[in-house]
């Protein structure tokens, strides 16, 4: 799929993803790494905060410290990270940042059997492990568009999406069952240990790879390394807009998250398991709409896909406002989830297709370290804000706001049709693209 994909020529290259087909062995083994951390992170879903309220006694607001502190710090740390990664191989980077997350989260049941467990362990852990969550995501991106050509990219980020979305179905209730039978750090072992597996499982990708070469005179990380994601993205008239977008739902969506908790387990009286049931039964749409991004790419055509699933997206969460109790507040709250995730579950594989085609390979890492920074701190800086708008309204003004709000995001989305410039050193329209190593 080459830079048309806006038109025509992405929608005949998605029809040949559209069959399930193997991608190879080595791609193989990266879905299996991918697949055995995703569920060791979906299984230890909320296991700081749930340590920290069970084993340390701490408060609401030394849990909300950890948690926006930890992904703050970490976010910082990858800024450096993102322009040092990009000139070097990713599969070593990756195997390092699996070994880094196993450490550090073995030191948690280590001091927990210990009785030295703190916060401030609890902290350095959790600054550690978001700064390898980042730089990991955007290595293994860079090495995705390196392994598999272009017209296979779709195919690959859709089985992404669907294996996420069934460890987001699973992990949860399996992991607070854990939690209740072997204790508090259960979960933060196994998740330990899916790092290890992951490791391993990138291994044995195997393979050569070229990273792409630094310009010539210069030697190391530049100031203007630091900024180059954010340049690019930008300055590019289609990542632009899907950034903005981007970054602004998925703060929008993780505003309410907490506040509908409270809303629903406190005032409402819904059980944990009822709460944990109104959310896990939806991720059913996740696998739905994986499945169906590549289909309706190579119908309808990547755009076309990007705008509605993207407009789709937003419409559901103001209805959140509106749950009551009993079994219609949960059917309600099952029913926008499910519309909700599965508009999404379209939208992202496409986006991450999209952002990978509209990005040269000297610049992927650092491009997708600034979109992820950037998304992360902007929820968690809005996360804390609508905190204190629940303390002044009440959590469904507070949520009927976020939601009022995600109806206006898609005039963010690339309504006008624009086509990109050509990546430095793309090649030119028809000619024969040399094969890749597999």
């Amino acid at each position: 799929m080459g830079l048309d994909a806006w038109g025509d020529g992405g929608r005949a290259a998605a029809v040949k993803t559209v069959g399930e087909r193997s991608l190879g062995r080595r791609f193989g083994w990266l879905w299996a790494a991918y697949a055995v951390s995703t569920f060791g992170t979906r299984l230890a879903f909320d296991a700081f905060a749930l340590i920290a309220v069970l084993a340390l006694h701490a408060g609401p607001t030394e849990v909300a410290l950890l948690a926006a502190s930890g992904l703050a710090v970490g976010a910082v740390l990858a800024v450096p990270l993102g322009a040092w990664v990009e000139f070097r191989p990713k599969r070593p980077v990756m195997v390092a940042a699996d070994l880094l997350r196993c450490a550090a989260l073995l030191s948690v049941p280590v001091a927990y059997a210990l009785d030295v467990l703190s916060l401030a362990q609890l902290l350095v852990v959790s600054v550690l492990t978001a700064a390898a969550d980042i730089t990991f995501g955007a290595a293994s991106g860079a090495f995705l568009k390196s392994l598999l050509p272009p017209e296979d990219l779709l195919t690959a980020n859709s089985r992404f999406e669907a294996t996420a979305w069934t460890a987001t179905a699973l992990g949860p209730p399996v992991g607070g069952v854990a939690v209740g039978v072997f204790g508090p750090v259960a979960t933060v072992l196994a998740d330990a240990a899916s790092y290890l597996l992951s490791a391993l499982g990138l291994r044995a990708v195997g393979g050569t790879e070229e990273p792409p070469e630094r310009p010539a005179g210069v030697r190391g990380p530049r100031l203007d390394d630091l900024r180059a994601g954010w340049r690019h993205i930008l300055g590019h008239a289609v990542l632009r807009p899907l950034f903005l977008n981007t970054v602004l739902v998925n703060a929008l969506i993780m505003v309410a998250s907490p506040l509908l908790a409270v809303l629903m387990l406190g005032r409402l009286g819904f059980t944990p398991w009822q709460y944990g049931l109104a959310f896990a039964v939806p991720c059913l749409g996740g696998l739905l709409g994986s499945r169906l991004s590549r289909r309706l790419v190579a119908r309808h055509g990547q755009r076309r896909v990007l705008l509605v699933a993207g407009t789709l997206r937003a419409c559901w969460s103001v209805g959140l406002a509106f749950v009551g109790p009993g079994t219609a507040g949960l059917v309600l709250v099952m029913a926008v989830e499910l519309g909700l995730i599965t508009s999404s579950a379209v939208f992202t594989p496409v986006l991450a297709t999209r952002r990978l085609e509209g990005t040269p390979p000297d610049r992927v890492t650092r491009t997708l370290t600034a979109w992820s920074i950037t998304s992360k701190t902007v929820t968690a800086a809005m996360t804390a804000l609508w905190g204190v708008l629940a303390m002044v309204t009440g959590p469904r003004a507070a949520i009927a706001l976020a939601g009022v709000l995600l109806l206006a995001t898609p005039l963010l989305l690339p309504w006008r049709e624009r086509t990109p410039a050509p990546l430095p050193g793309a090649p030119a329209p028809g000619a024969r693209r040399p094969d890749l190593p597999r």
